[in-house]
C-alpha cells in the first residue's frame, strides 16, 4: 500500500475542526480555564462576560491620586492602596470585579501651585475633568451589564466628588436596575476607627498625623512596602513639616497598618452589602 504523505496533515487538520466546532461557546470555555482574577485589566473581554453571567454584576471603582507623601512615601501611595484594598473587598464580596484605579484626581490649584502641587511630582486635575471621568467609566460598567457601580476613594479631598457623581448617576439610572453607590465607610475606616485603634495603642495625635505619619505610612507598610523608604523619615515634626508632612512616621510598622487594613476592608464589604440590600 502506497503511503500518502499529506495523510497526517489532513487528519491533523480534522481534528483541530472537531476540537473547534464541538462547543458552541468557545469564548466561555476559553474564559473557564483562566486564571481567576478579580482585576479587570487582568481579563479579557469574554472572561469579563463570563464573570456577569456568573454573577459578578458589581464593580468597584477604586480612586487613589498622585501626590506627594514627604521624601518617605512613593507618590503612588494611594493608588497602590486603592489598589490592593479594592481587590481583597473584592475577594471577600464575591460578586465583584474591581476597575482600573484612578490615579489622577483632583489635589488643588495648578498654578499658582497650593497644596500639595507645590512639591514636585504631584498631579492635579480639575473637579469637572474628574467627575466626567467618573461617570464615563461608570457608564461604561452600565452597558455592559454591571448592576452595582461602587464607587470608593483612598484620599480625603474629592469624598464630596464621588458622592456628587454616584447621586447623578442614580438620578439618570432611576427606573433601571442600575444603581451608584458611593461608600463613605472607606475612607470613613481610614480616618476616623485607624486613629482610634491607633490611640488605643497609645500613639499620640501628633505622631499619627494628618498625612504621611504613622498612620498613613504604616498603611504603606501593609500594603505597598516597597512605596516607603524607612532611610528618609524626617528627623523631627519640623523637619516633616517642611517636607510636606504632617505627623510623625517614626512610629510606623505592617503591624499597626493591618490594623487599618482589616478595619476598611470589613467595613466597606459591610457598607456595600447594606447599600446593595436597600
Amino acid at each position: 500500500m502506497t503511503f500518502d504523505p499529506t495523510f497526517r496533515l489532513r487528519l491533523f487538520s480534522l481534528v483541530v475542526a472537531a476540537l473547534l466546532f464541538a462547543s458552541p461557546a468557545p469564548f466561555a470555555a476559553a474564559a473557564a480555564a483562566r486564571p481567576d482574577s478579580v482585576y479587570l485589566e487582568d481579563l479579557s473581554w469574554p472572561e469579563v462576560g463570563a464573570a456577569l453571567r456568573a454573577g459578578k454584576t458589581t464593580i468597584i471603582i477604586p480612586v487613589g491620586g498622585t501626590e506627594q507623601s514627604g521624601p518617605h512615601m512613593a507618590l503612588g501611595k494611594h493608588n497602590a492602596r486603592a489598589t490592593a484594598l479594592a481587590g481583597k473587598i473584592a475577594a471577600m464580596l464575591g460578586n465583584a470585579l474591581v476597575a482600573p484605579t484612578l490615579a489622577y484626581v483632583p489635589e488643588g490649584s495648578v498654578t499658582p501651585p497650593a497644596g500639595h502641587m507645590r512639591y514636585t511630582g504631584t498631579i492635579s486635575i480639575p473637579d469637572e475633568a474628574f467627575k466626567g471621568l467618573l461617570d464615563g467609566a461608570a457608564r461604561s460598567f452600565k452597558q455592559h451589564g454591571f448592576v452595582d457601580v461602587v464607587l470608593i476613594g483612598d484620599h480625603g479631598g474629592y469624598q464630596a466628588q464621588l458622592k456628587a457623581v454616584a447621586a447623578r448617576l442614580n438620578h439618570d439610572w432611576a427606573g433601571t436596575p442600575a444603581r451608584a453607590h458611593f461608600i463613605a465607610e472607606y475612607y470613613q475606616a481610614a480616618d476616623v476607627d485607624f486613629v482610634r485603634a491607633l490611640r488605643a495603642r497609645g500613639l499620640t495625635a501628633e505622631q499619627i498625623g494628618l498625612h504621611a505619619g504613622t498612620a498613613d505610612t504604616s498603611l504603606t507598610l501593609a500594603l505597598a512596602p516597597a512605596l516607603v523608604r524607612m532611610d528618609q523619615l524626617p528627623a523631627d515634626a519640623r523637619q516633616g513639616r517642611a517636607a510636606g508632612v504632617n505627623g510623625d512616621p517614626r512610629a510606623a510598622s505592617a503591624a499597626l497598618g493591618q490594623l487599618g487594613v482589616d478595619l476598611m476592608v470589613n467595613k466597606t464589604v459591610a457598607a456595600i452589602r447594606a447599600a446593595q440590600q436597600r
